[in-house]
């Protein structure tokens, strides 16, 4: 290279014009995003990112430049996977967050780290991984103080959703507080819109743990707020999700045909917006409301179409809530063998997702809804897996439930059992476990199975009827350790020597320099 080449060369470190066309390409897709345009998001980037899922094309930008295509390329691909039900959408986008929180954290710029971790814990919150979501999102608020305002405020909600998913109210109620003044001071319409929107669930989710109508009124008052200002920020996808929400509310205050209403307009607004997720969750929210008006066969039509929209997505959580709704549905309808199979898969996918509560709530409707028609044994299964998810519950109307369920196992327990000793109730029962005899019972069937199947843990889940061997795994490691010895010694995989050097490829190809 001559000296006039030379001159023409970018300084290092130097910002290109490419570098800036970049920033500002990716500053009009966030705020196409913030308003809920997804389109014109993607298309924004159309020259550096083609769709969701994919790596943007960072070769020759600088390194703030290439981490901020990278941070938007995540946020869209987690937003536009969550809203068309992309199979492996939210993994993806986690690994493009991820690469630019780790960008970013090599240029020493905090706060833009806390971003791309903001939006990774929304990543997990969507998959149900509630877990990571919260020590992602814990990591992001450290990084900020209360002058980043919006920034702040998002992460808290975030945050206070988190612990509502896992039904921990009050830190849920302490964290929306605490967002609310860094609100109040925000010219954002799209960030008031959404701290309305919480606020309204959070006072409807007490209302129903606490029985409270008060908070009923007050959660009307807030839906109608967050309306208002995504009306005034344009955010039609946002203003569905109010609908939605609204006509759920309106279903547990018994005003079924006005839930009807706000559910047409919801599921008007999510077909335009081509949000099959979103009209998943309509579709859920109608189901519930059929079920309240006891169209029992209508709720299950409704429920199915949840279902089937949901059963290929990164959504489990909300999958296995709506396979609950479908169980629920037919076992009103009298489809019982239906009905204990998509309440029992139910249990199982929220489980492995992660929503504890959400399993327990399953296995607590399996238990109200077909106890006639189950055995003394199943019933005590039943009952131990629910007991297990939902004895720290919060809400009293949940324990209430677990109560009479133990009255209904140890009923069918005493019909079956051999005669007790005479005496006084104290001295008949005195030294009993149920919990005790439900798990000697169960440990029972488990060495048998497993005996019968040479050790196999795959054939020996089987027999016992799980529909996925992992389920059963997680059974062993957790309650019956003590029957690890039955099981065949673990043998570890073999790593593909492909995907050993899978990563050695990779930095070879010129974009990866």
């Amino acid at each position: 290279m001559d000296i006039a080449d030379r001159s023409q060369a970018p300084r290092a470190g130097a910002v290109t014009p490419r570098d800036e066309e970049t920033c500002l390409r990716c500053g009009l897709s966030k705020s196409f995003l913030e308003a809920g345009d997804y389109e014109r998001a993607r298309e924004s980037l159309s020259s550096l990112w083609r769709r969701a899922g994919e790596r943007p094309d960072t070769e020759g930008l600088g390194a703030r430049a290439a981490a901020e295509l990278l941070l938007q390329a995540g946020r869209l691909t987690g937003a536009i996977g969550d809203a068309r039900r992309l199979d492996g959408a939210q993994e993806a986008a986690k690994n493009l967050l991820s690469e630019a929180a780790t960008a970013f954290e090599r240029l020493g710029k905090a706060k833009k780290v806390a971003e791309a971790q903001g939006e990774l814990g929304l990543c997990y919150w969507r998959e149900g991984a509630y877990d990571e979501a919260r020590v992602v999102l814990r990591a992001a608020l450290d990084k900020l103080s209360r002058e980043d305002g919006d920034q702040r405020a998002v992460v808290l909600m975030r945050l206070s959703v988190v612990e509502f998913s896992t039904k921990h109210y009050e830190e849920g109620l302490r964290l929306n507080d605490e967002a609310a003044p860094l609100v109040e001071a925000s010219t954002s319409d799209a960030l008031k819109g959404c701290f309305h929107n919480h606020r309204a669930l959070t006072y409807k989710t007490l209302a129903e743990s606490d029985g409270e109508t008060g908070l009923g009124d007050r959660s009307l008052v807030e839906y109608a707020a967050a309306s208002y200002h995504f009306e005034r920020a344009g955010h039609t996808r946002y203003q569905a999700h109010t609908e939605n929400n609204l006509a759920n509310l309106l279903k547990n205050l018994g005003r079924h045909a006005e839930a009807h209403d706000h559910l047409d307009r919801a599921h008007t607004l999510f077909v335009l917006l081509k949000d099959t997720g979103g009209t998943a969750q309509c579709n859920d929210t109608r189901a519930r409301v059929l079920i309240a008006e006891g169209r029992f066969d209508d709720a299950a039509k409704a429920a199915r179409a949840a279902v089937r929209s949901l059963e290929e997505s990164d959504r489990r959580a909300l999958y296995a809530e709506s396979l609950a709704t479908l169980g629920l549905a037919q076992a009103r309808a009298g489809r019982h063998a239906e009905a204990r199979r998509n309440l029992l898969l139910a249990t199982s996918t929220a489980e492995a997702a992660g929503d504890r509560t959400g399993a327990g709530q399953a296995a607590l409707v399996l238990l109200e809804e077909l106890c006639a028609h189950m055995t003394a044994r199943e019933m005590g299964e039943a009952f131990e897996r629910a007991h297990d998810l939902l004895s720290d519950s919060p809400s009293p109307d949940t324990l209430a439930r677990l109560m009479a369920c133990a009255r209904r196992v140890v009923s069918a327990a005493s019909s079956t059992r051999a005669p007790l000793p005479e005496g006084s109730p104290e001295q008949r029962w005195a030294g009993f476990s149920l919990k005790s005899e439900v798990l000697r019972y169960e440990a029972e069937l488990i060495g048998l199975a497993l005996r019968d199947a040479d050790g196999l843990v795959s054939r020996a889940a089987k027999l016992l009827g799980f529909k996925h061997h992992q389920t059963f795994v997680a059974l062993l490691n957790n309650r019956h350790k003590s029957m690890q010895h039955v099981r065949n010694p673990i043998i570890p995989r073999r790593r593909s020597i492909t995907r050993l050097r899978e990563p050695h490829r990779r930095e070879q190809k010129p974009g990866n320099q």
